[in-house]
């Protein structure tokens, strides 16, 4: 067996403001909608058994008492237009996040939340259903409001509430990014989903009034809390807020760092954690491929490209410049992909994801700017071109973690193959199984029938259930 860990290698729709950024079609055939989940998804497939701990704000509070845990949706007492909202998404029973957060997250007086959840496993759909549940649909002002750190994860929440509230009527959703065509709309809409830089700016401008708000989300909360910009940005649209809202933080991880300013941002909240073992994903096979040098990589993703078309894939660099190089070689040698990074105007980059979700472009190639909460249910393999590492070059495990998520949604399975071509690529990924406690296996690429019919396997699986090495022939 070759592991990481035991053998070295061979070798706004309504504004404008500058933004930190980071760097389809269903299974059937059917279109997905834009950022809803696909019809077929939900808590009737396969699910990993995470181990949600929770910790109550108030410590007089039972969690023996049937309130702190929901095996029904039926239990939450919801509206019926919301029920049948949940059913129009195919969920059949709260996912293990939704039943320990839903309960808690629906109390009165609201209480804020600060909840580690897994890719794939339902948080959108958890706090979206906590919004539309306490709405005045009669009053058409801003009640929610929803920031995300990337316009693409900021229209997908949309996508989700809307089509979570499709029946409820009246009510009335809105995007805040970056659009200089609509610079000085005034958004009237019941919620708000948007990046902090631009909803920041519009709420200085006057043009979302914050006096009703009820509730103020953060979805990938680490990643916004963490950088220098985001985060001074969020912490400026609290000020601008009402002292007396519900706060809910939400992110796949919290790394030690951020922890203490979450707490900071929602005081007294109740804290849904995942075990630290649960936090790499079971239903994706992570895997590592070995080239002799950086010239080598190239070649060897060019014999990936027909596994990677078999459903939609992801490959993800470490910058911009890499990504147009990658783009403009496969493109010119006939092969159908598309880029994605900060550096594509805001129309730009709609218009590459739509035609990514549509089955369009089945390979995307990305910077880090949709590592985070983008979910295509087509996609079936991740591949990182490059290891990913911070800014100061050490290696990175929050941004693997949330790459490899974009495949293996909601139990299903997925491919995540990661390259190395010298020593120090190598020592990185390393560093990063040994984070997780996690054993990526070496492919080799000497057989390419072989690896073929080996991702072959796994992709048209469609289970999570299996083993590595069920799915591999390798040891697990």
């Amino acid at each position: 067996m070759s592991s990481p860990k035991t053998s070295e290698p061979t070798a706004a729709e309504t504004a404008t403001t500058a933004e930190p950024t980071p760097e389809t079609q269903s299974a059937g055939g059917e279109t997905q909608v834009d950022g809803a989940a696909e019809p077929s998804n939900g808590s009737g497939l396969q699910e990993p058994e995470y181990d949600v701990e929770v910790k109550l704000a108030d410590l007089q509070a039972d969690p023996n008492n049937p309130l702190f845990s929901a095996k029904s949706f039926e239990e939450l007492q919801l509206s019926p237009e919301l029920l049948k909202g949940i059913r129009a998404m195919n969920f059949s029973k709260p996912s293990k996040i939704q039943e320990k957060a839903l309960p808690l997250l629906l109390l009165n007086p609201p209480m804020n939340m600060i909840a580690q959840s897994q890719s794939g496993t339902g948080k959108t759909a958890a706090f979206s259903l906590n919004i539309l549940s306490r709405l005045d649909l009669n009053n058409i002002s801003p009640q929610a409001l929803v920031l995300a750190p990337s316009r693409e994860l900021a229209r997908q929440i949309l996508g989700v509430i809307e089509l979570m509230g499709g029946q409820m009527p009246g009510l009335k959703v809105a995007a805040a990014i970056p659009n200089p065509k609509r610079r000085s709309d005034r958004i009237d809409a019941h919620v708000i989903v948007g990046t902090p830089g631009t909803v920041m700016d519009m709420i200085r401008r006057k043009n979302i009034d914050p006096r009703n708000l009820k509730v103020l989300v953060l979805d990938e909360a680490d990643n916004m809390l963490d950088q220098q910009g985001m985060g001074d940005q969020s912490k400026r649209v609290k000020q601008l807020v009402p002292r007396n809202l519900q706060i809910v933080l939400f992110s796949a991880t919290f790394p030690a760092k951020v922890i203490q300013f979450a707490h900071q941002f929602a005081p007294n909240a109740n804290v849904l954690t995942l075990a630290a073992d649960d936090l790499t994903i079971e239903g994706i096979k992570q895997l590592y491929v070995d080239v002799n040098a950086d010239q080598d990589k190239y070649a060897t993703l060019l014999k990936f490209y027909e596994l990677m078309t078999q459903a939609s894939s992801i490959i993800f660099v470490n910058s911009r410049r890499v990504a147009e190089e990658l783009e403009q070689r496969m493109t010119a040698e006939g092969h159908k992909v598309a880029q994605l990074t900060g550096a594509l105007d805001g129309q730009q980059r709609d218009e590459v994801i739509d035609r990514f979700r549509r089955g369009e472009a089945k390979v995307l190639i990305a910077t880090n700017v949709i590592a985070r909460g983008i979910d295509v249910q087509t996609v079936t393999m991740v591949i990182n071109y490059d290891v990913p590492v911070t800014v100061e070059g050490r290696p990175d495990p929050e941004t693997y973690l949330h790459r490899i998520g974009r495949t293996g949604r909601f139990g299903r399975v997925g491919v995540a193959l990661t390259f190395v071509h010298d020593k120090r690529s190598w020592q990185n990924l390393n560093e990063i199984a040994t984070h997780f406690n996690t054993e990526l296996h070496l492919v080799d690429t000497g057989d390419w029938d072989a690896v073929e019919q080996m991702i072959s396997k796994i992709v048209k699986s469609g289970r999570a259930g299996k083993s590595t090495k069920e799915m591999t022939g390798m040891d697990s």
